[in-house]
């Protein structure tokens, strides 16, 4: 195994994360990286040695770093609040088997832990979706189709994230022959390499990477008539990150809540205002430590400046932050977006003559419920006594 060492100098320190993010992908033999003073450590047992893994590491540093963009950065709400538990959550999740670690980023969640995620998901709809007028629950698939993901864009924005879904191809001697391979090898074998491009079907279908793609997707080529509509559904999103599910809260297979909003500029922009408002006050009245502040996508691409700094510059995103006292960082919860006409011309969704916009807020479902316990632990006698107090009726309810 080796070790080689990247220097960030010259780089903003606001890029560092991206770029240690980024790094990940740079090869398939890194085993693991670290951000350390200005500098990224990349452990690898690469064929293409230290040289290799250095020159593809900064090819990613020039490309966040070229040009001058100006990211526009800026806190909107905070909310201090110092909080009763700074231990390893996950580690003690592990320990008292509330989830289990299947793999990095991949978890099986038990009691208590799934009954906190219900709840969540439940009071996201009733403390906040069900305060728009004429929202409306949809439930959507788990896949989607290339097409659609296409006209989103992901394709060119997010290329390293997509779960490619396929099959084999519709051939008796085909399956029966991999059938075979597979009773001789004596079951399945990740190690042994098998014959399978020319035996699969190029994929038609992907694992969905974000719920409000079906929404747009349902849409498509119809008029809508007044002023929008706010539509609410949740999803399991599926988001391949490499060693960055190492990271706490970033998962493979994860829920998403969302409210979407279709129609006019200003139905949408007013509606996005009201949510983060709704946003703010949620947090405060559960008494969790957070902020919200100007964020952009993790966009992959070469024109990732280009992408980040216009989000950046128009406030097209914002991010609610929990802090995780242990590890002394916050991760991204929730989320308010504003798409303009992105979608609404890629789906051809119109508000009479014109194509509609549309924005969204999301909600993480796992990562609100691990950063509520990386504050407030498990003893349930040391959460807010407005969160557990919602909590144990929505129990009682719920039995």
């Amino acid at each position: 195994m080796n070790t080689c060492t990247i220097s960030l100098a010259g780089l903003a320190e606001s890029q560092h994360g991206q770029v240690k993010y980024a790094s990940a992908f740079a090869d398939e033999h890194i085993q693991e990286i670290t951000l350390i003073d200005g500098h990224i450590h990349i452990t690898h047992n690469s064929p293409n040695g230290d040289e290799g893994i250095i020159a593809r590491v900064e090819r990613l540093i020039e490309r966040f770093s070229h040009g001058d963009f100006g990211f526009k950065e800026n806190i909107l709400f905070e909310n201090k609040v110092d909080t009763p538990y700074e231990g390893d959550i996950i580690a003690e999740l592990v320990e008292r088997k509330a989830i289990k670690v299947l793999e990095p980023g991949l978890f099986i969640f038990r009691e208590p832990f799934s009954s906190l995620m219900r709840f969540l998901d439940y009071s996201f709809v009733t403390k906040i979706a069900n305060r728009f007028e004429g929202v409306q629950e949809e439930q959507y698939p788990a896949v989607i189709n290339s097409h659609t993901l296409n006209k989103t864009n992901h394709f060119t924005s997010f290329p390293e994230h997509i779960h490619f879904v396929t099959h084999l191809r519709e051939d008796l001697d085909v399956i029966e022959a991999f059938s075979q391979s597979i009773r001789e090898d004596g079951g399945w074998d990740q190690e042994k390499p098998l014959a399978l491009d020319n035996n699969m079907v190029k994929p038609n279908f992907m694992m969905n990477p974000s719920t409000c793609y079906h929404c747009y997707e349902g849409l498509e080529n119809e008029t809508l008539e007044g002023d929008g509509i706010v539509v609410t559904a949740i999803a399991k999103c599926h988001r391949f990150e490499s060693k960055n599910h190492s990271d706490f809260g970033r998962l493979l297979d994860f829920s998403m809540r969302e409210i979407i909003f279709v129609g006019k500029p200003e139905f949408v922009k007013e509606n996005r205002l009201k949510s983060i408002e709704y946003l703010k006050e949620l947090a405060v009245e559960w008494n969790v430590d957070s902020m919200m502040e100007i964020a952009n996508d993790p966009f992959f691409t070469n024109d990732f400046q280009v992408k980040a700094s216009f989000q950046r510059n128009q406030e097209m995103k914002y991010e609610l932050r929990l802090s995780i006292p242990h590890v002394k960082k916050s991760i991204a919860c929730s989320s308010v977006n504003f798409h303009s006409n992105t979608f609404g011309n890629a789906f051809n969704i119109k508000m009479g003559k014109r194509n509609a916009v549309t924005g969204c807020v999301g909600f993480g479902i796992e990562r609100w419920a691990f950063a509520f316990l990386a504050q407030y632990g498990l003893d349930e006698q040391q959460w807010p006594a407005t969160f557990r107090e919602q909590f144990h009726a929505w129990q009682e309810k719920a039995l």
